[in-house]
């Protein structure tokens, strides 16, 4: 019985995956680091935004019994106020960008892994990676039972969406996607079935 020849590193993490059978026409090596990046993006513009509008409410709070008298005080009042803005935008973006881009990337490396455990690559596998990420997030953050599901029906939501949507672009490109396979031989095979039978008559 001859042995299976061992998978080389570039197989096994996936680089000679061929873009027609990849989520989205990206290899996985390629994928995974590139969804870390944009999820960094859009956390740390969100933390910017928000925490350099909370810097600059805590600032005016704290100097509410000091407010300036003169054109000099209001000047460098706000140029306080703005410095205080821009550091704690800086400081919500990159701790927000952060999180985020571990969750993401624990998401799609979760996916990747799904689907090579099962040898197909569906909109299953995103929804189980989703609502993985989805209860290890509820529990990091120790919420409530209500807001738990809450969050695992955003999860949910996001496996059905983007899972839907990578499987259309995938079978419009030419991807094997699971369940389309699975109902075309069961529809096949009714069909065979129905040919096989004698007719009467």
């Amino acid at each position: 019985m001859a042995e299976r020849p061992e998978m080389t590193m570039a197989e096994s993490l996936s680089f000679n995956q061929k873009p027609s059978e990849s989520r989205l026409s990206i290899p996985t090596p390629a994928r995974i680091p590139l969804a870390g990046m944009v999820g960094f993006g859009i956390g740390a513009t969100l933390g910017l935004a928000h925490g350099g509008r909370t810097a600059q409410l805590r600032f005016r709070a704290e100097h509410a019994h000091k407010m300036p008298t003169t054109t000099t005080g209001w000047y460098l009042y706000h140029k306080s106020k703005n410095y205080h803005a821009m550091q704690g935008g800086l400081r919500e973006g990159l701790r927000m960008g952060s999180r985020l881009s571990f969750w993401t990337l624990m998401a799609f490396g979760l996916e990747s892994t799904v689907d090579r455990y099962r040898g197909k690559t569906d909109l299953l596998s995103t929804v189980l990676a989703s609502l993985t990420v989805a209860g290890g997030f509820s529990l990091w953050n120790r919420f409530s039972l209500p807001t738990a599901a809450r969050t695992a029906r955003y999860g949910l939501l996001f496996g059905l969406v983007y899972g839907g949507m990578q499987d259309a672009v995938g079978f419009a490109r030419g991807r094997p996607i699971g369940y389309v396979d699975f109902v075309r031989r069961r529809l096949g095979s009714s069909r065979t079935t129905k040919l096989d039978q004698p007719q009467e008559g």
